[in-house]
């Protein structure tokens, strides 16, 4: 299905730039562009729509919300008919024109205007210490240079500040007064009743002229910021206000005619906006596009060209906003290529992408509405984009917390906008797909179907087909995104599912996290991100959050870092299993090898993870992190890992409590980094044994969640447990409630030598108490000959059965022992000690391997092969040629080889026997097959 969405695009994006092109030397888009409204609906469709409205209740419910909600603003402005528009955030006594930044701070304004102008907001920083008033408590006329008179959150008191300390309070209550303008327009539209317009009017111009007589602001510093501030924020992609105002003017527009209100300030501020958007922002990240939704508003409430003498109309700003790019404001049409056109996935963290397809359905859909042309299929990746965000969700249906991103669901919003699509363009069986998520989300509670603003309200489909949700048809046991850095790893349903989420620094909103990991079992994310901090310019993100303590990685001598935000440090995928984006017949492995250069100690680091099912359908995860310096001398790696939970308990070999003592190790007065001063409530103790570290997680009225973990034992290994700052990534979806606030249980190994032969290896063991745990014990072992070998060996529940894991650093080494010979990366081999039965053998990236009576010899690549058996057959799978050599009984029948193609078998083979070793018989795979049966 991707591969046909990538092949079409090229087509339809040159197709579409034609198609859009041309309605733009047309001119008016469709039969109601000389009308208004015309951005969300029209007088021609508002008989239909009133209709509706009589059977669509969740649809009312919004209207009458509004109209209660006006009511008493109404009734104020009765009694005084300045209340709502004094208490605008306007430069009323001054009149300054001229707004000065020092940064992403105001600094002053200055200059003087005919009118009180619009005031500029107070910092970039959204975070502060001061509350915002409620409109009511919003003293009118306010301007004071003394600055602002705002509540102290903590102290409850009130303090003059400067404007700069107040985060985006100004900004806010200006788009909260613009916001009930927006809905009286749009009910003056629907009732015919004046008092609606009367209302909003007065304070519409008001902000219109006081905006038509200010500057854009200058930069003292001469910085970025520059290039980035709107006309009343320090960002253009957060001119919100620019929907409300172009809504209102589209809503009553008919009564300002009829009022003979001079709307050419109106016409000449949405021009200045359009143009500060078009000049400003940043190109090539969600702040593209972010603006261009702004400007397709803009152009769409505007007439075409030549109805202004500097020719700037409808044709115009929306030629800028699909066809034209500039140094900051980059076209949708070539917006759209920074998509991954295999993937679908958009170059940022999650939280960020997901909002991306959002903006770009709304661009689309507002556009549609007008041209009628299904200007989503127009454009494919737009859609592939949406199928492929499955892939960020856990199991449970929350998305990953990587970079800034936190456990949220998908917006709901992005299905009800396809959904709407599917329906005005009789999509039937793409509507039911995505109709069953919502469905889901309904029946979870999750969501509930109302329109939040006039946007859904016009745009959503009255109701929805119930359907059932399908996530493994969107979702797939591996996925690879190699522009965010991201490799995800699923196994089983249910309870017994397992997620595990390997992810560099690549792209944008990324931390400096190295090679990190997520974790999922037990139907919570155990092994957390730390998620983002309060704001992007506070010092608990700027010191934590983003840097490599606050996640799960190893930071090589206290000082492992690089810059967080727009990041190129992405991992190298060396192998993995299955393929991304394909299914297996074999589904009792995942995994995937990845390898990093750590910039700061220029450090070779490689990890190695893998989700392997045991013979009780339960999983488990084996990790195994390589860290070494690339100069020799001192030097020591730490791992980290933080599991929800209450308690940490470290158990020894003989399963008693390992004594631990208080320690100021780990702070930046021993050299480490300031995220290390985070931790808190720190012990450590030092064994070479191997050690069951155990977290705890306690819910009432249910088993104690557990995860165990079997911890290699090293002769310079240090053991810290100590507790992590809350993680700002959890949600109610993910972790407990009670817990979401609470620090993190931390284990932290630390080695004061390379740990690269030497391996931090671990096995992390999920389950309930009470319950099956599907692990007895699990050894750790390693070859004279060959030091980087690591072999674990892990006895299953039922005492019987092993998964003997060999693993080497690279598809070169070797791993020799007597009756075992490896060239390769990896082997799992799974039998029972009853009969020595084979169970299944899983090689990847092996040359050779000599087991027993079994020999594997790749024909020219390294092949990935798995061998399962299957009552009297085994089932394999490989993806190179390969001669497989296995047992003949004395006596015994020549096995039988059945290859299967595109599902069918198209041939049949009888093994010959191998003229060294007459109790072998053999097979050759000319190539790679997703189906070998072998018949014995």
């Amino acid at each position: 299905m991707y591969k046909v969405f990538g092949l079409m695009m090229k087509k339809y994006l040159v197709r579409t730039v034609l198609c859009f092109s041309m309605v733009l030397v047309m001119g008016p888009l469709g039969a109601q562009s000389f009308e208004h409204p015309r951005i969300y609906t029209t007088n021609l469709d508002k008989q239909a729509f009133l209709e509706k409205l009589e059977n669509v209740a969740w649809k009312r419910e919004l209207i009458d919300k509004k109209k209660q909600n006006l009511e008493r603003y109404l009734n104020f402005v009765d009694i005084n008919p300045e209340w709502l528009v004094s208490r605008l955030q306007m430069n009323w006594k001054t009149k300054h024109n001229e707004v000065y930044l020092k940064g992403g701070n105001f600094a002053y304004s200055k200059g003087t205007a005919p009118v009180p102008t619009v005031r500029f907001s107070g910092t970039r920083d959204w975070a502060t210490d001061y509350k915002r008033p409620k409109l009511v408590d919003v003293e009118p006329y306010f301007d004071d240079s003394r600055g602002l008179y705002f509540e102290h959150k903590k102290t409850g008191k009130k303090e003059w500040i400067h404007p700069s300390k107040s985060g985006h309070a100004i900004e806010k209550i200006n788009q909260e007064i613009m916001q009930l303008v927006e809905d009286a327009a749009f009910l003056y539209w629907l009732t015919g009743e004046q008092k609606y317009a009367d209302f909003a009017a007065p304070v519409f111009f008001t902000y219109i002229d006081g905006m038509f007589h200010r500057d854009a602001p200058i930069d003292l510093k001469n910085s970025n910021q520059q290039n980035i501030s709107g006309l009343a924020t320090f960002e253009v992609i957060h001119e919100g206000i620019v929907i409300s105002l172009v809504t209102a003017y589209d809503f009553l527009y008919d009564y300002l005619k009829s009022e003979k209100k001079d709307v050419s300030n109106t016409v000449a501020v949405f021009q200045k906006w359009g143009d500060q958007i078009i000049k400003n922002g940043v190109p090539d990240n969600n702040w593209n596009l972010f603006q261009a939704r702004f400007l397709t508003y803009i152009a769409l409430v505007l007439e075409s060209n030549e109805t202004y003498k500097n020719g700037k109309g409808r044709e115009h700003y929306l030629n800028y906003t699909f066809n034209v790019s500039t140094d900051r404001q980059i076209a949708v049409n070539e917006s759209l290529l920074v998509y991954d056109q295999e993937t679908g996935i958009w170059p940022e963290c999650p939280s960020y992408s997901v909002h991306v397809i959002t903006t770009l359905l709304k661009i689309f859909t507002l556009l549609d509405h007008v041209t009628n042309n299904n200007e989503m299929a127009n454009y494919p990746i737009l859609e592939k984009a949406v199928l492929s965000s499955f892939q960020y969700l856990f199991p449970s249906g929350y998305m990953l917390g990587f970079g800034d991103s936190g456990h949220k669901i998908l917006p709901p919003e992005n299905f009800e906008l396809l959904i709407a699509n599917y329906r005005k363009y009789n999509q039937k069986e793409k509507e039911v797909l995505i109709s069953g998520f919502l469905s889901q989300f309904m029946s979870n509670k999750l969501y509930t179907r109302k329109a939040k603003d006039l946007f859904n309200l016009f745009f959503y489909v009255d109701d929805i087909v119930d359907s059932e949700a399908d996530l493994g048809a969107l979702t797939t046991p591996t996925f690879y995104a190699p522009n965010v850095s991201m490799f995800n790893q699923r196994m089983g349903e249910g309870d017994n599912a397992v997620m595990l989420s390997t992810v560099g620094s690549y792209g944008n909103h990324a931390h400096a996290n190295g090679v990190s990991i997520e974790l999922f079992a037990n139907n919570y994310v155990l092994g957390p991100d730390s998620g983002k901090g309060p704001s992007y310019w506070h010092p608990d993100f700027r010191d934590y959050y983003a840097r490599m303590p606050a996640h799960n990685t190893v930071i090589v001598d206290g000082i492992s870092d690089y810059n967080n935000m727009r990041v190129y440090h992405p991992f190298k995928l060396d192998n993995s299993f299955p393929k991304s984006g394909e299914s297996s017949i074999f589904d009792k492995v995942t995994f995937s090898k990845v390898s990093f250069l750590e910039p700061k100690t220029v450090s070779n680091q490689q990890r190695f993870s893998a989700i392997i099912k045991s013979n009780s359908g339960k999983a488990y995860v084996v990790d195994v992190f390589r860290s070494k310096k690339q100069k020799d001398g001192k030097q020591k790696h730490e791992y980290f890992y933080r599991n929800l939970g209450q308690s940490l308990d470290v158990l020894d070999a003989n399963t008693s409590t390992l004594e631990f003592t208080t320690t100021d190790d780990l702070s930046s007065k021993k050299g480490d980094l300031t995220g290390y001063d985070f931790f808190s409530s720190k012990y450590k103790a030092s064994t070479s044994k191997a050690v069951q570290p155990i977290f705890t997680l306690k819910t009432a009225g249910r088993p104690d969640n557990l995860m165990k973990l079997w911890v290699k034992g090293s002769s310079n290994q240090t053991i810290y447990k100590l507790k992590s700052p809350r993680s700002n990534a959890l949600s109610e979806g993910t972790a407990p409630k009670n817990l979401l606030k609470d620090s993190i249980p931390t284990l932290v190994l630390k080695r004061d030598e390379a740990a690269w032969n030497n391996p931090f290896a671990v096995v992390f063991n999920p389950y309930l108490k009470g319950e099956e745990n599907p692990i007895e014990n699990v050894s750790y072992a390693s070859l004279e000959g060959s030091p980087s070998t690591q072999i674990i060996e892990v006895l299953l529940a039922d005492k019987i059965t092993t998964d003997r894991i060999v693993l080497n650093a690279s598809e070169n080494d070797i791993a020799q022992e007597e009756g075992f010979y490896q060239k390769g990366l990896l082997s799992i081999i799974r039998e029972s000690k009853t009969g020595n039965t084979l169970d299944f053998m899983f090689l990847s990236g092996i040359s050779r391997l000599d087991y027993k009576e079994w020999t594997l010899i790749a024909s020219a690549k390294p092949v990935t092969i798995s061998i399962e058996s299957v009552e009297d057959r085994y089932l394999i799978q490989n993806d190179n040629p390969v001669t497989i050599n296995l047992p003949l009984k004395e006596g015994g029948k020549r096995a039988k080889l059945m290859l299967y193609e595109d599902g069918k078998l198209v041939a049949t083979k009888e093994a010959v026997l191998n003229r060294n070793k007459p109790f072998q018989q053999l097979f050759k795979l000319e190539k790679a097959y997703s189906k070998v049966i072998i018949k014995l």
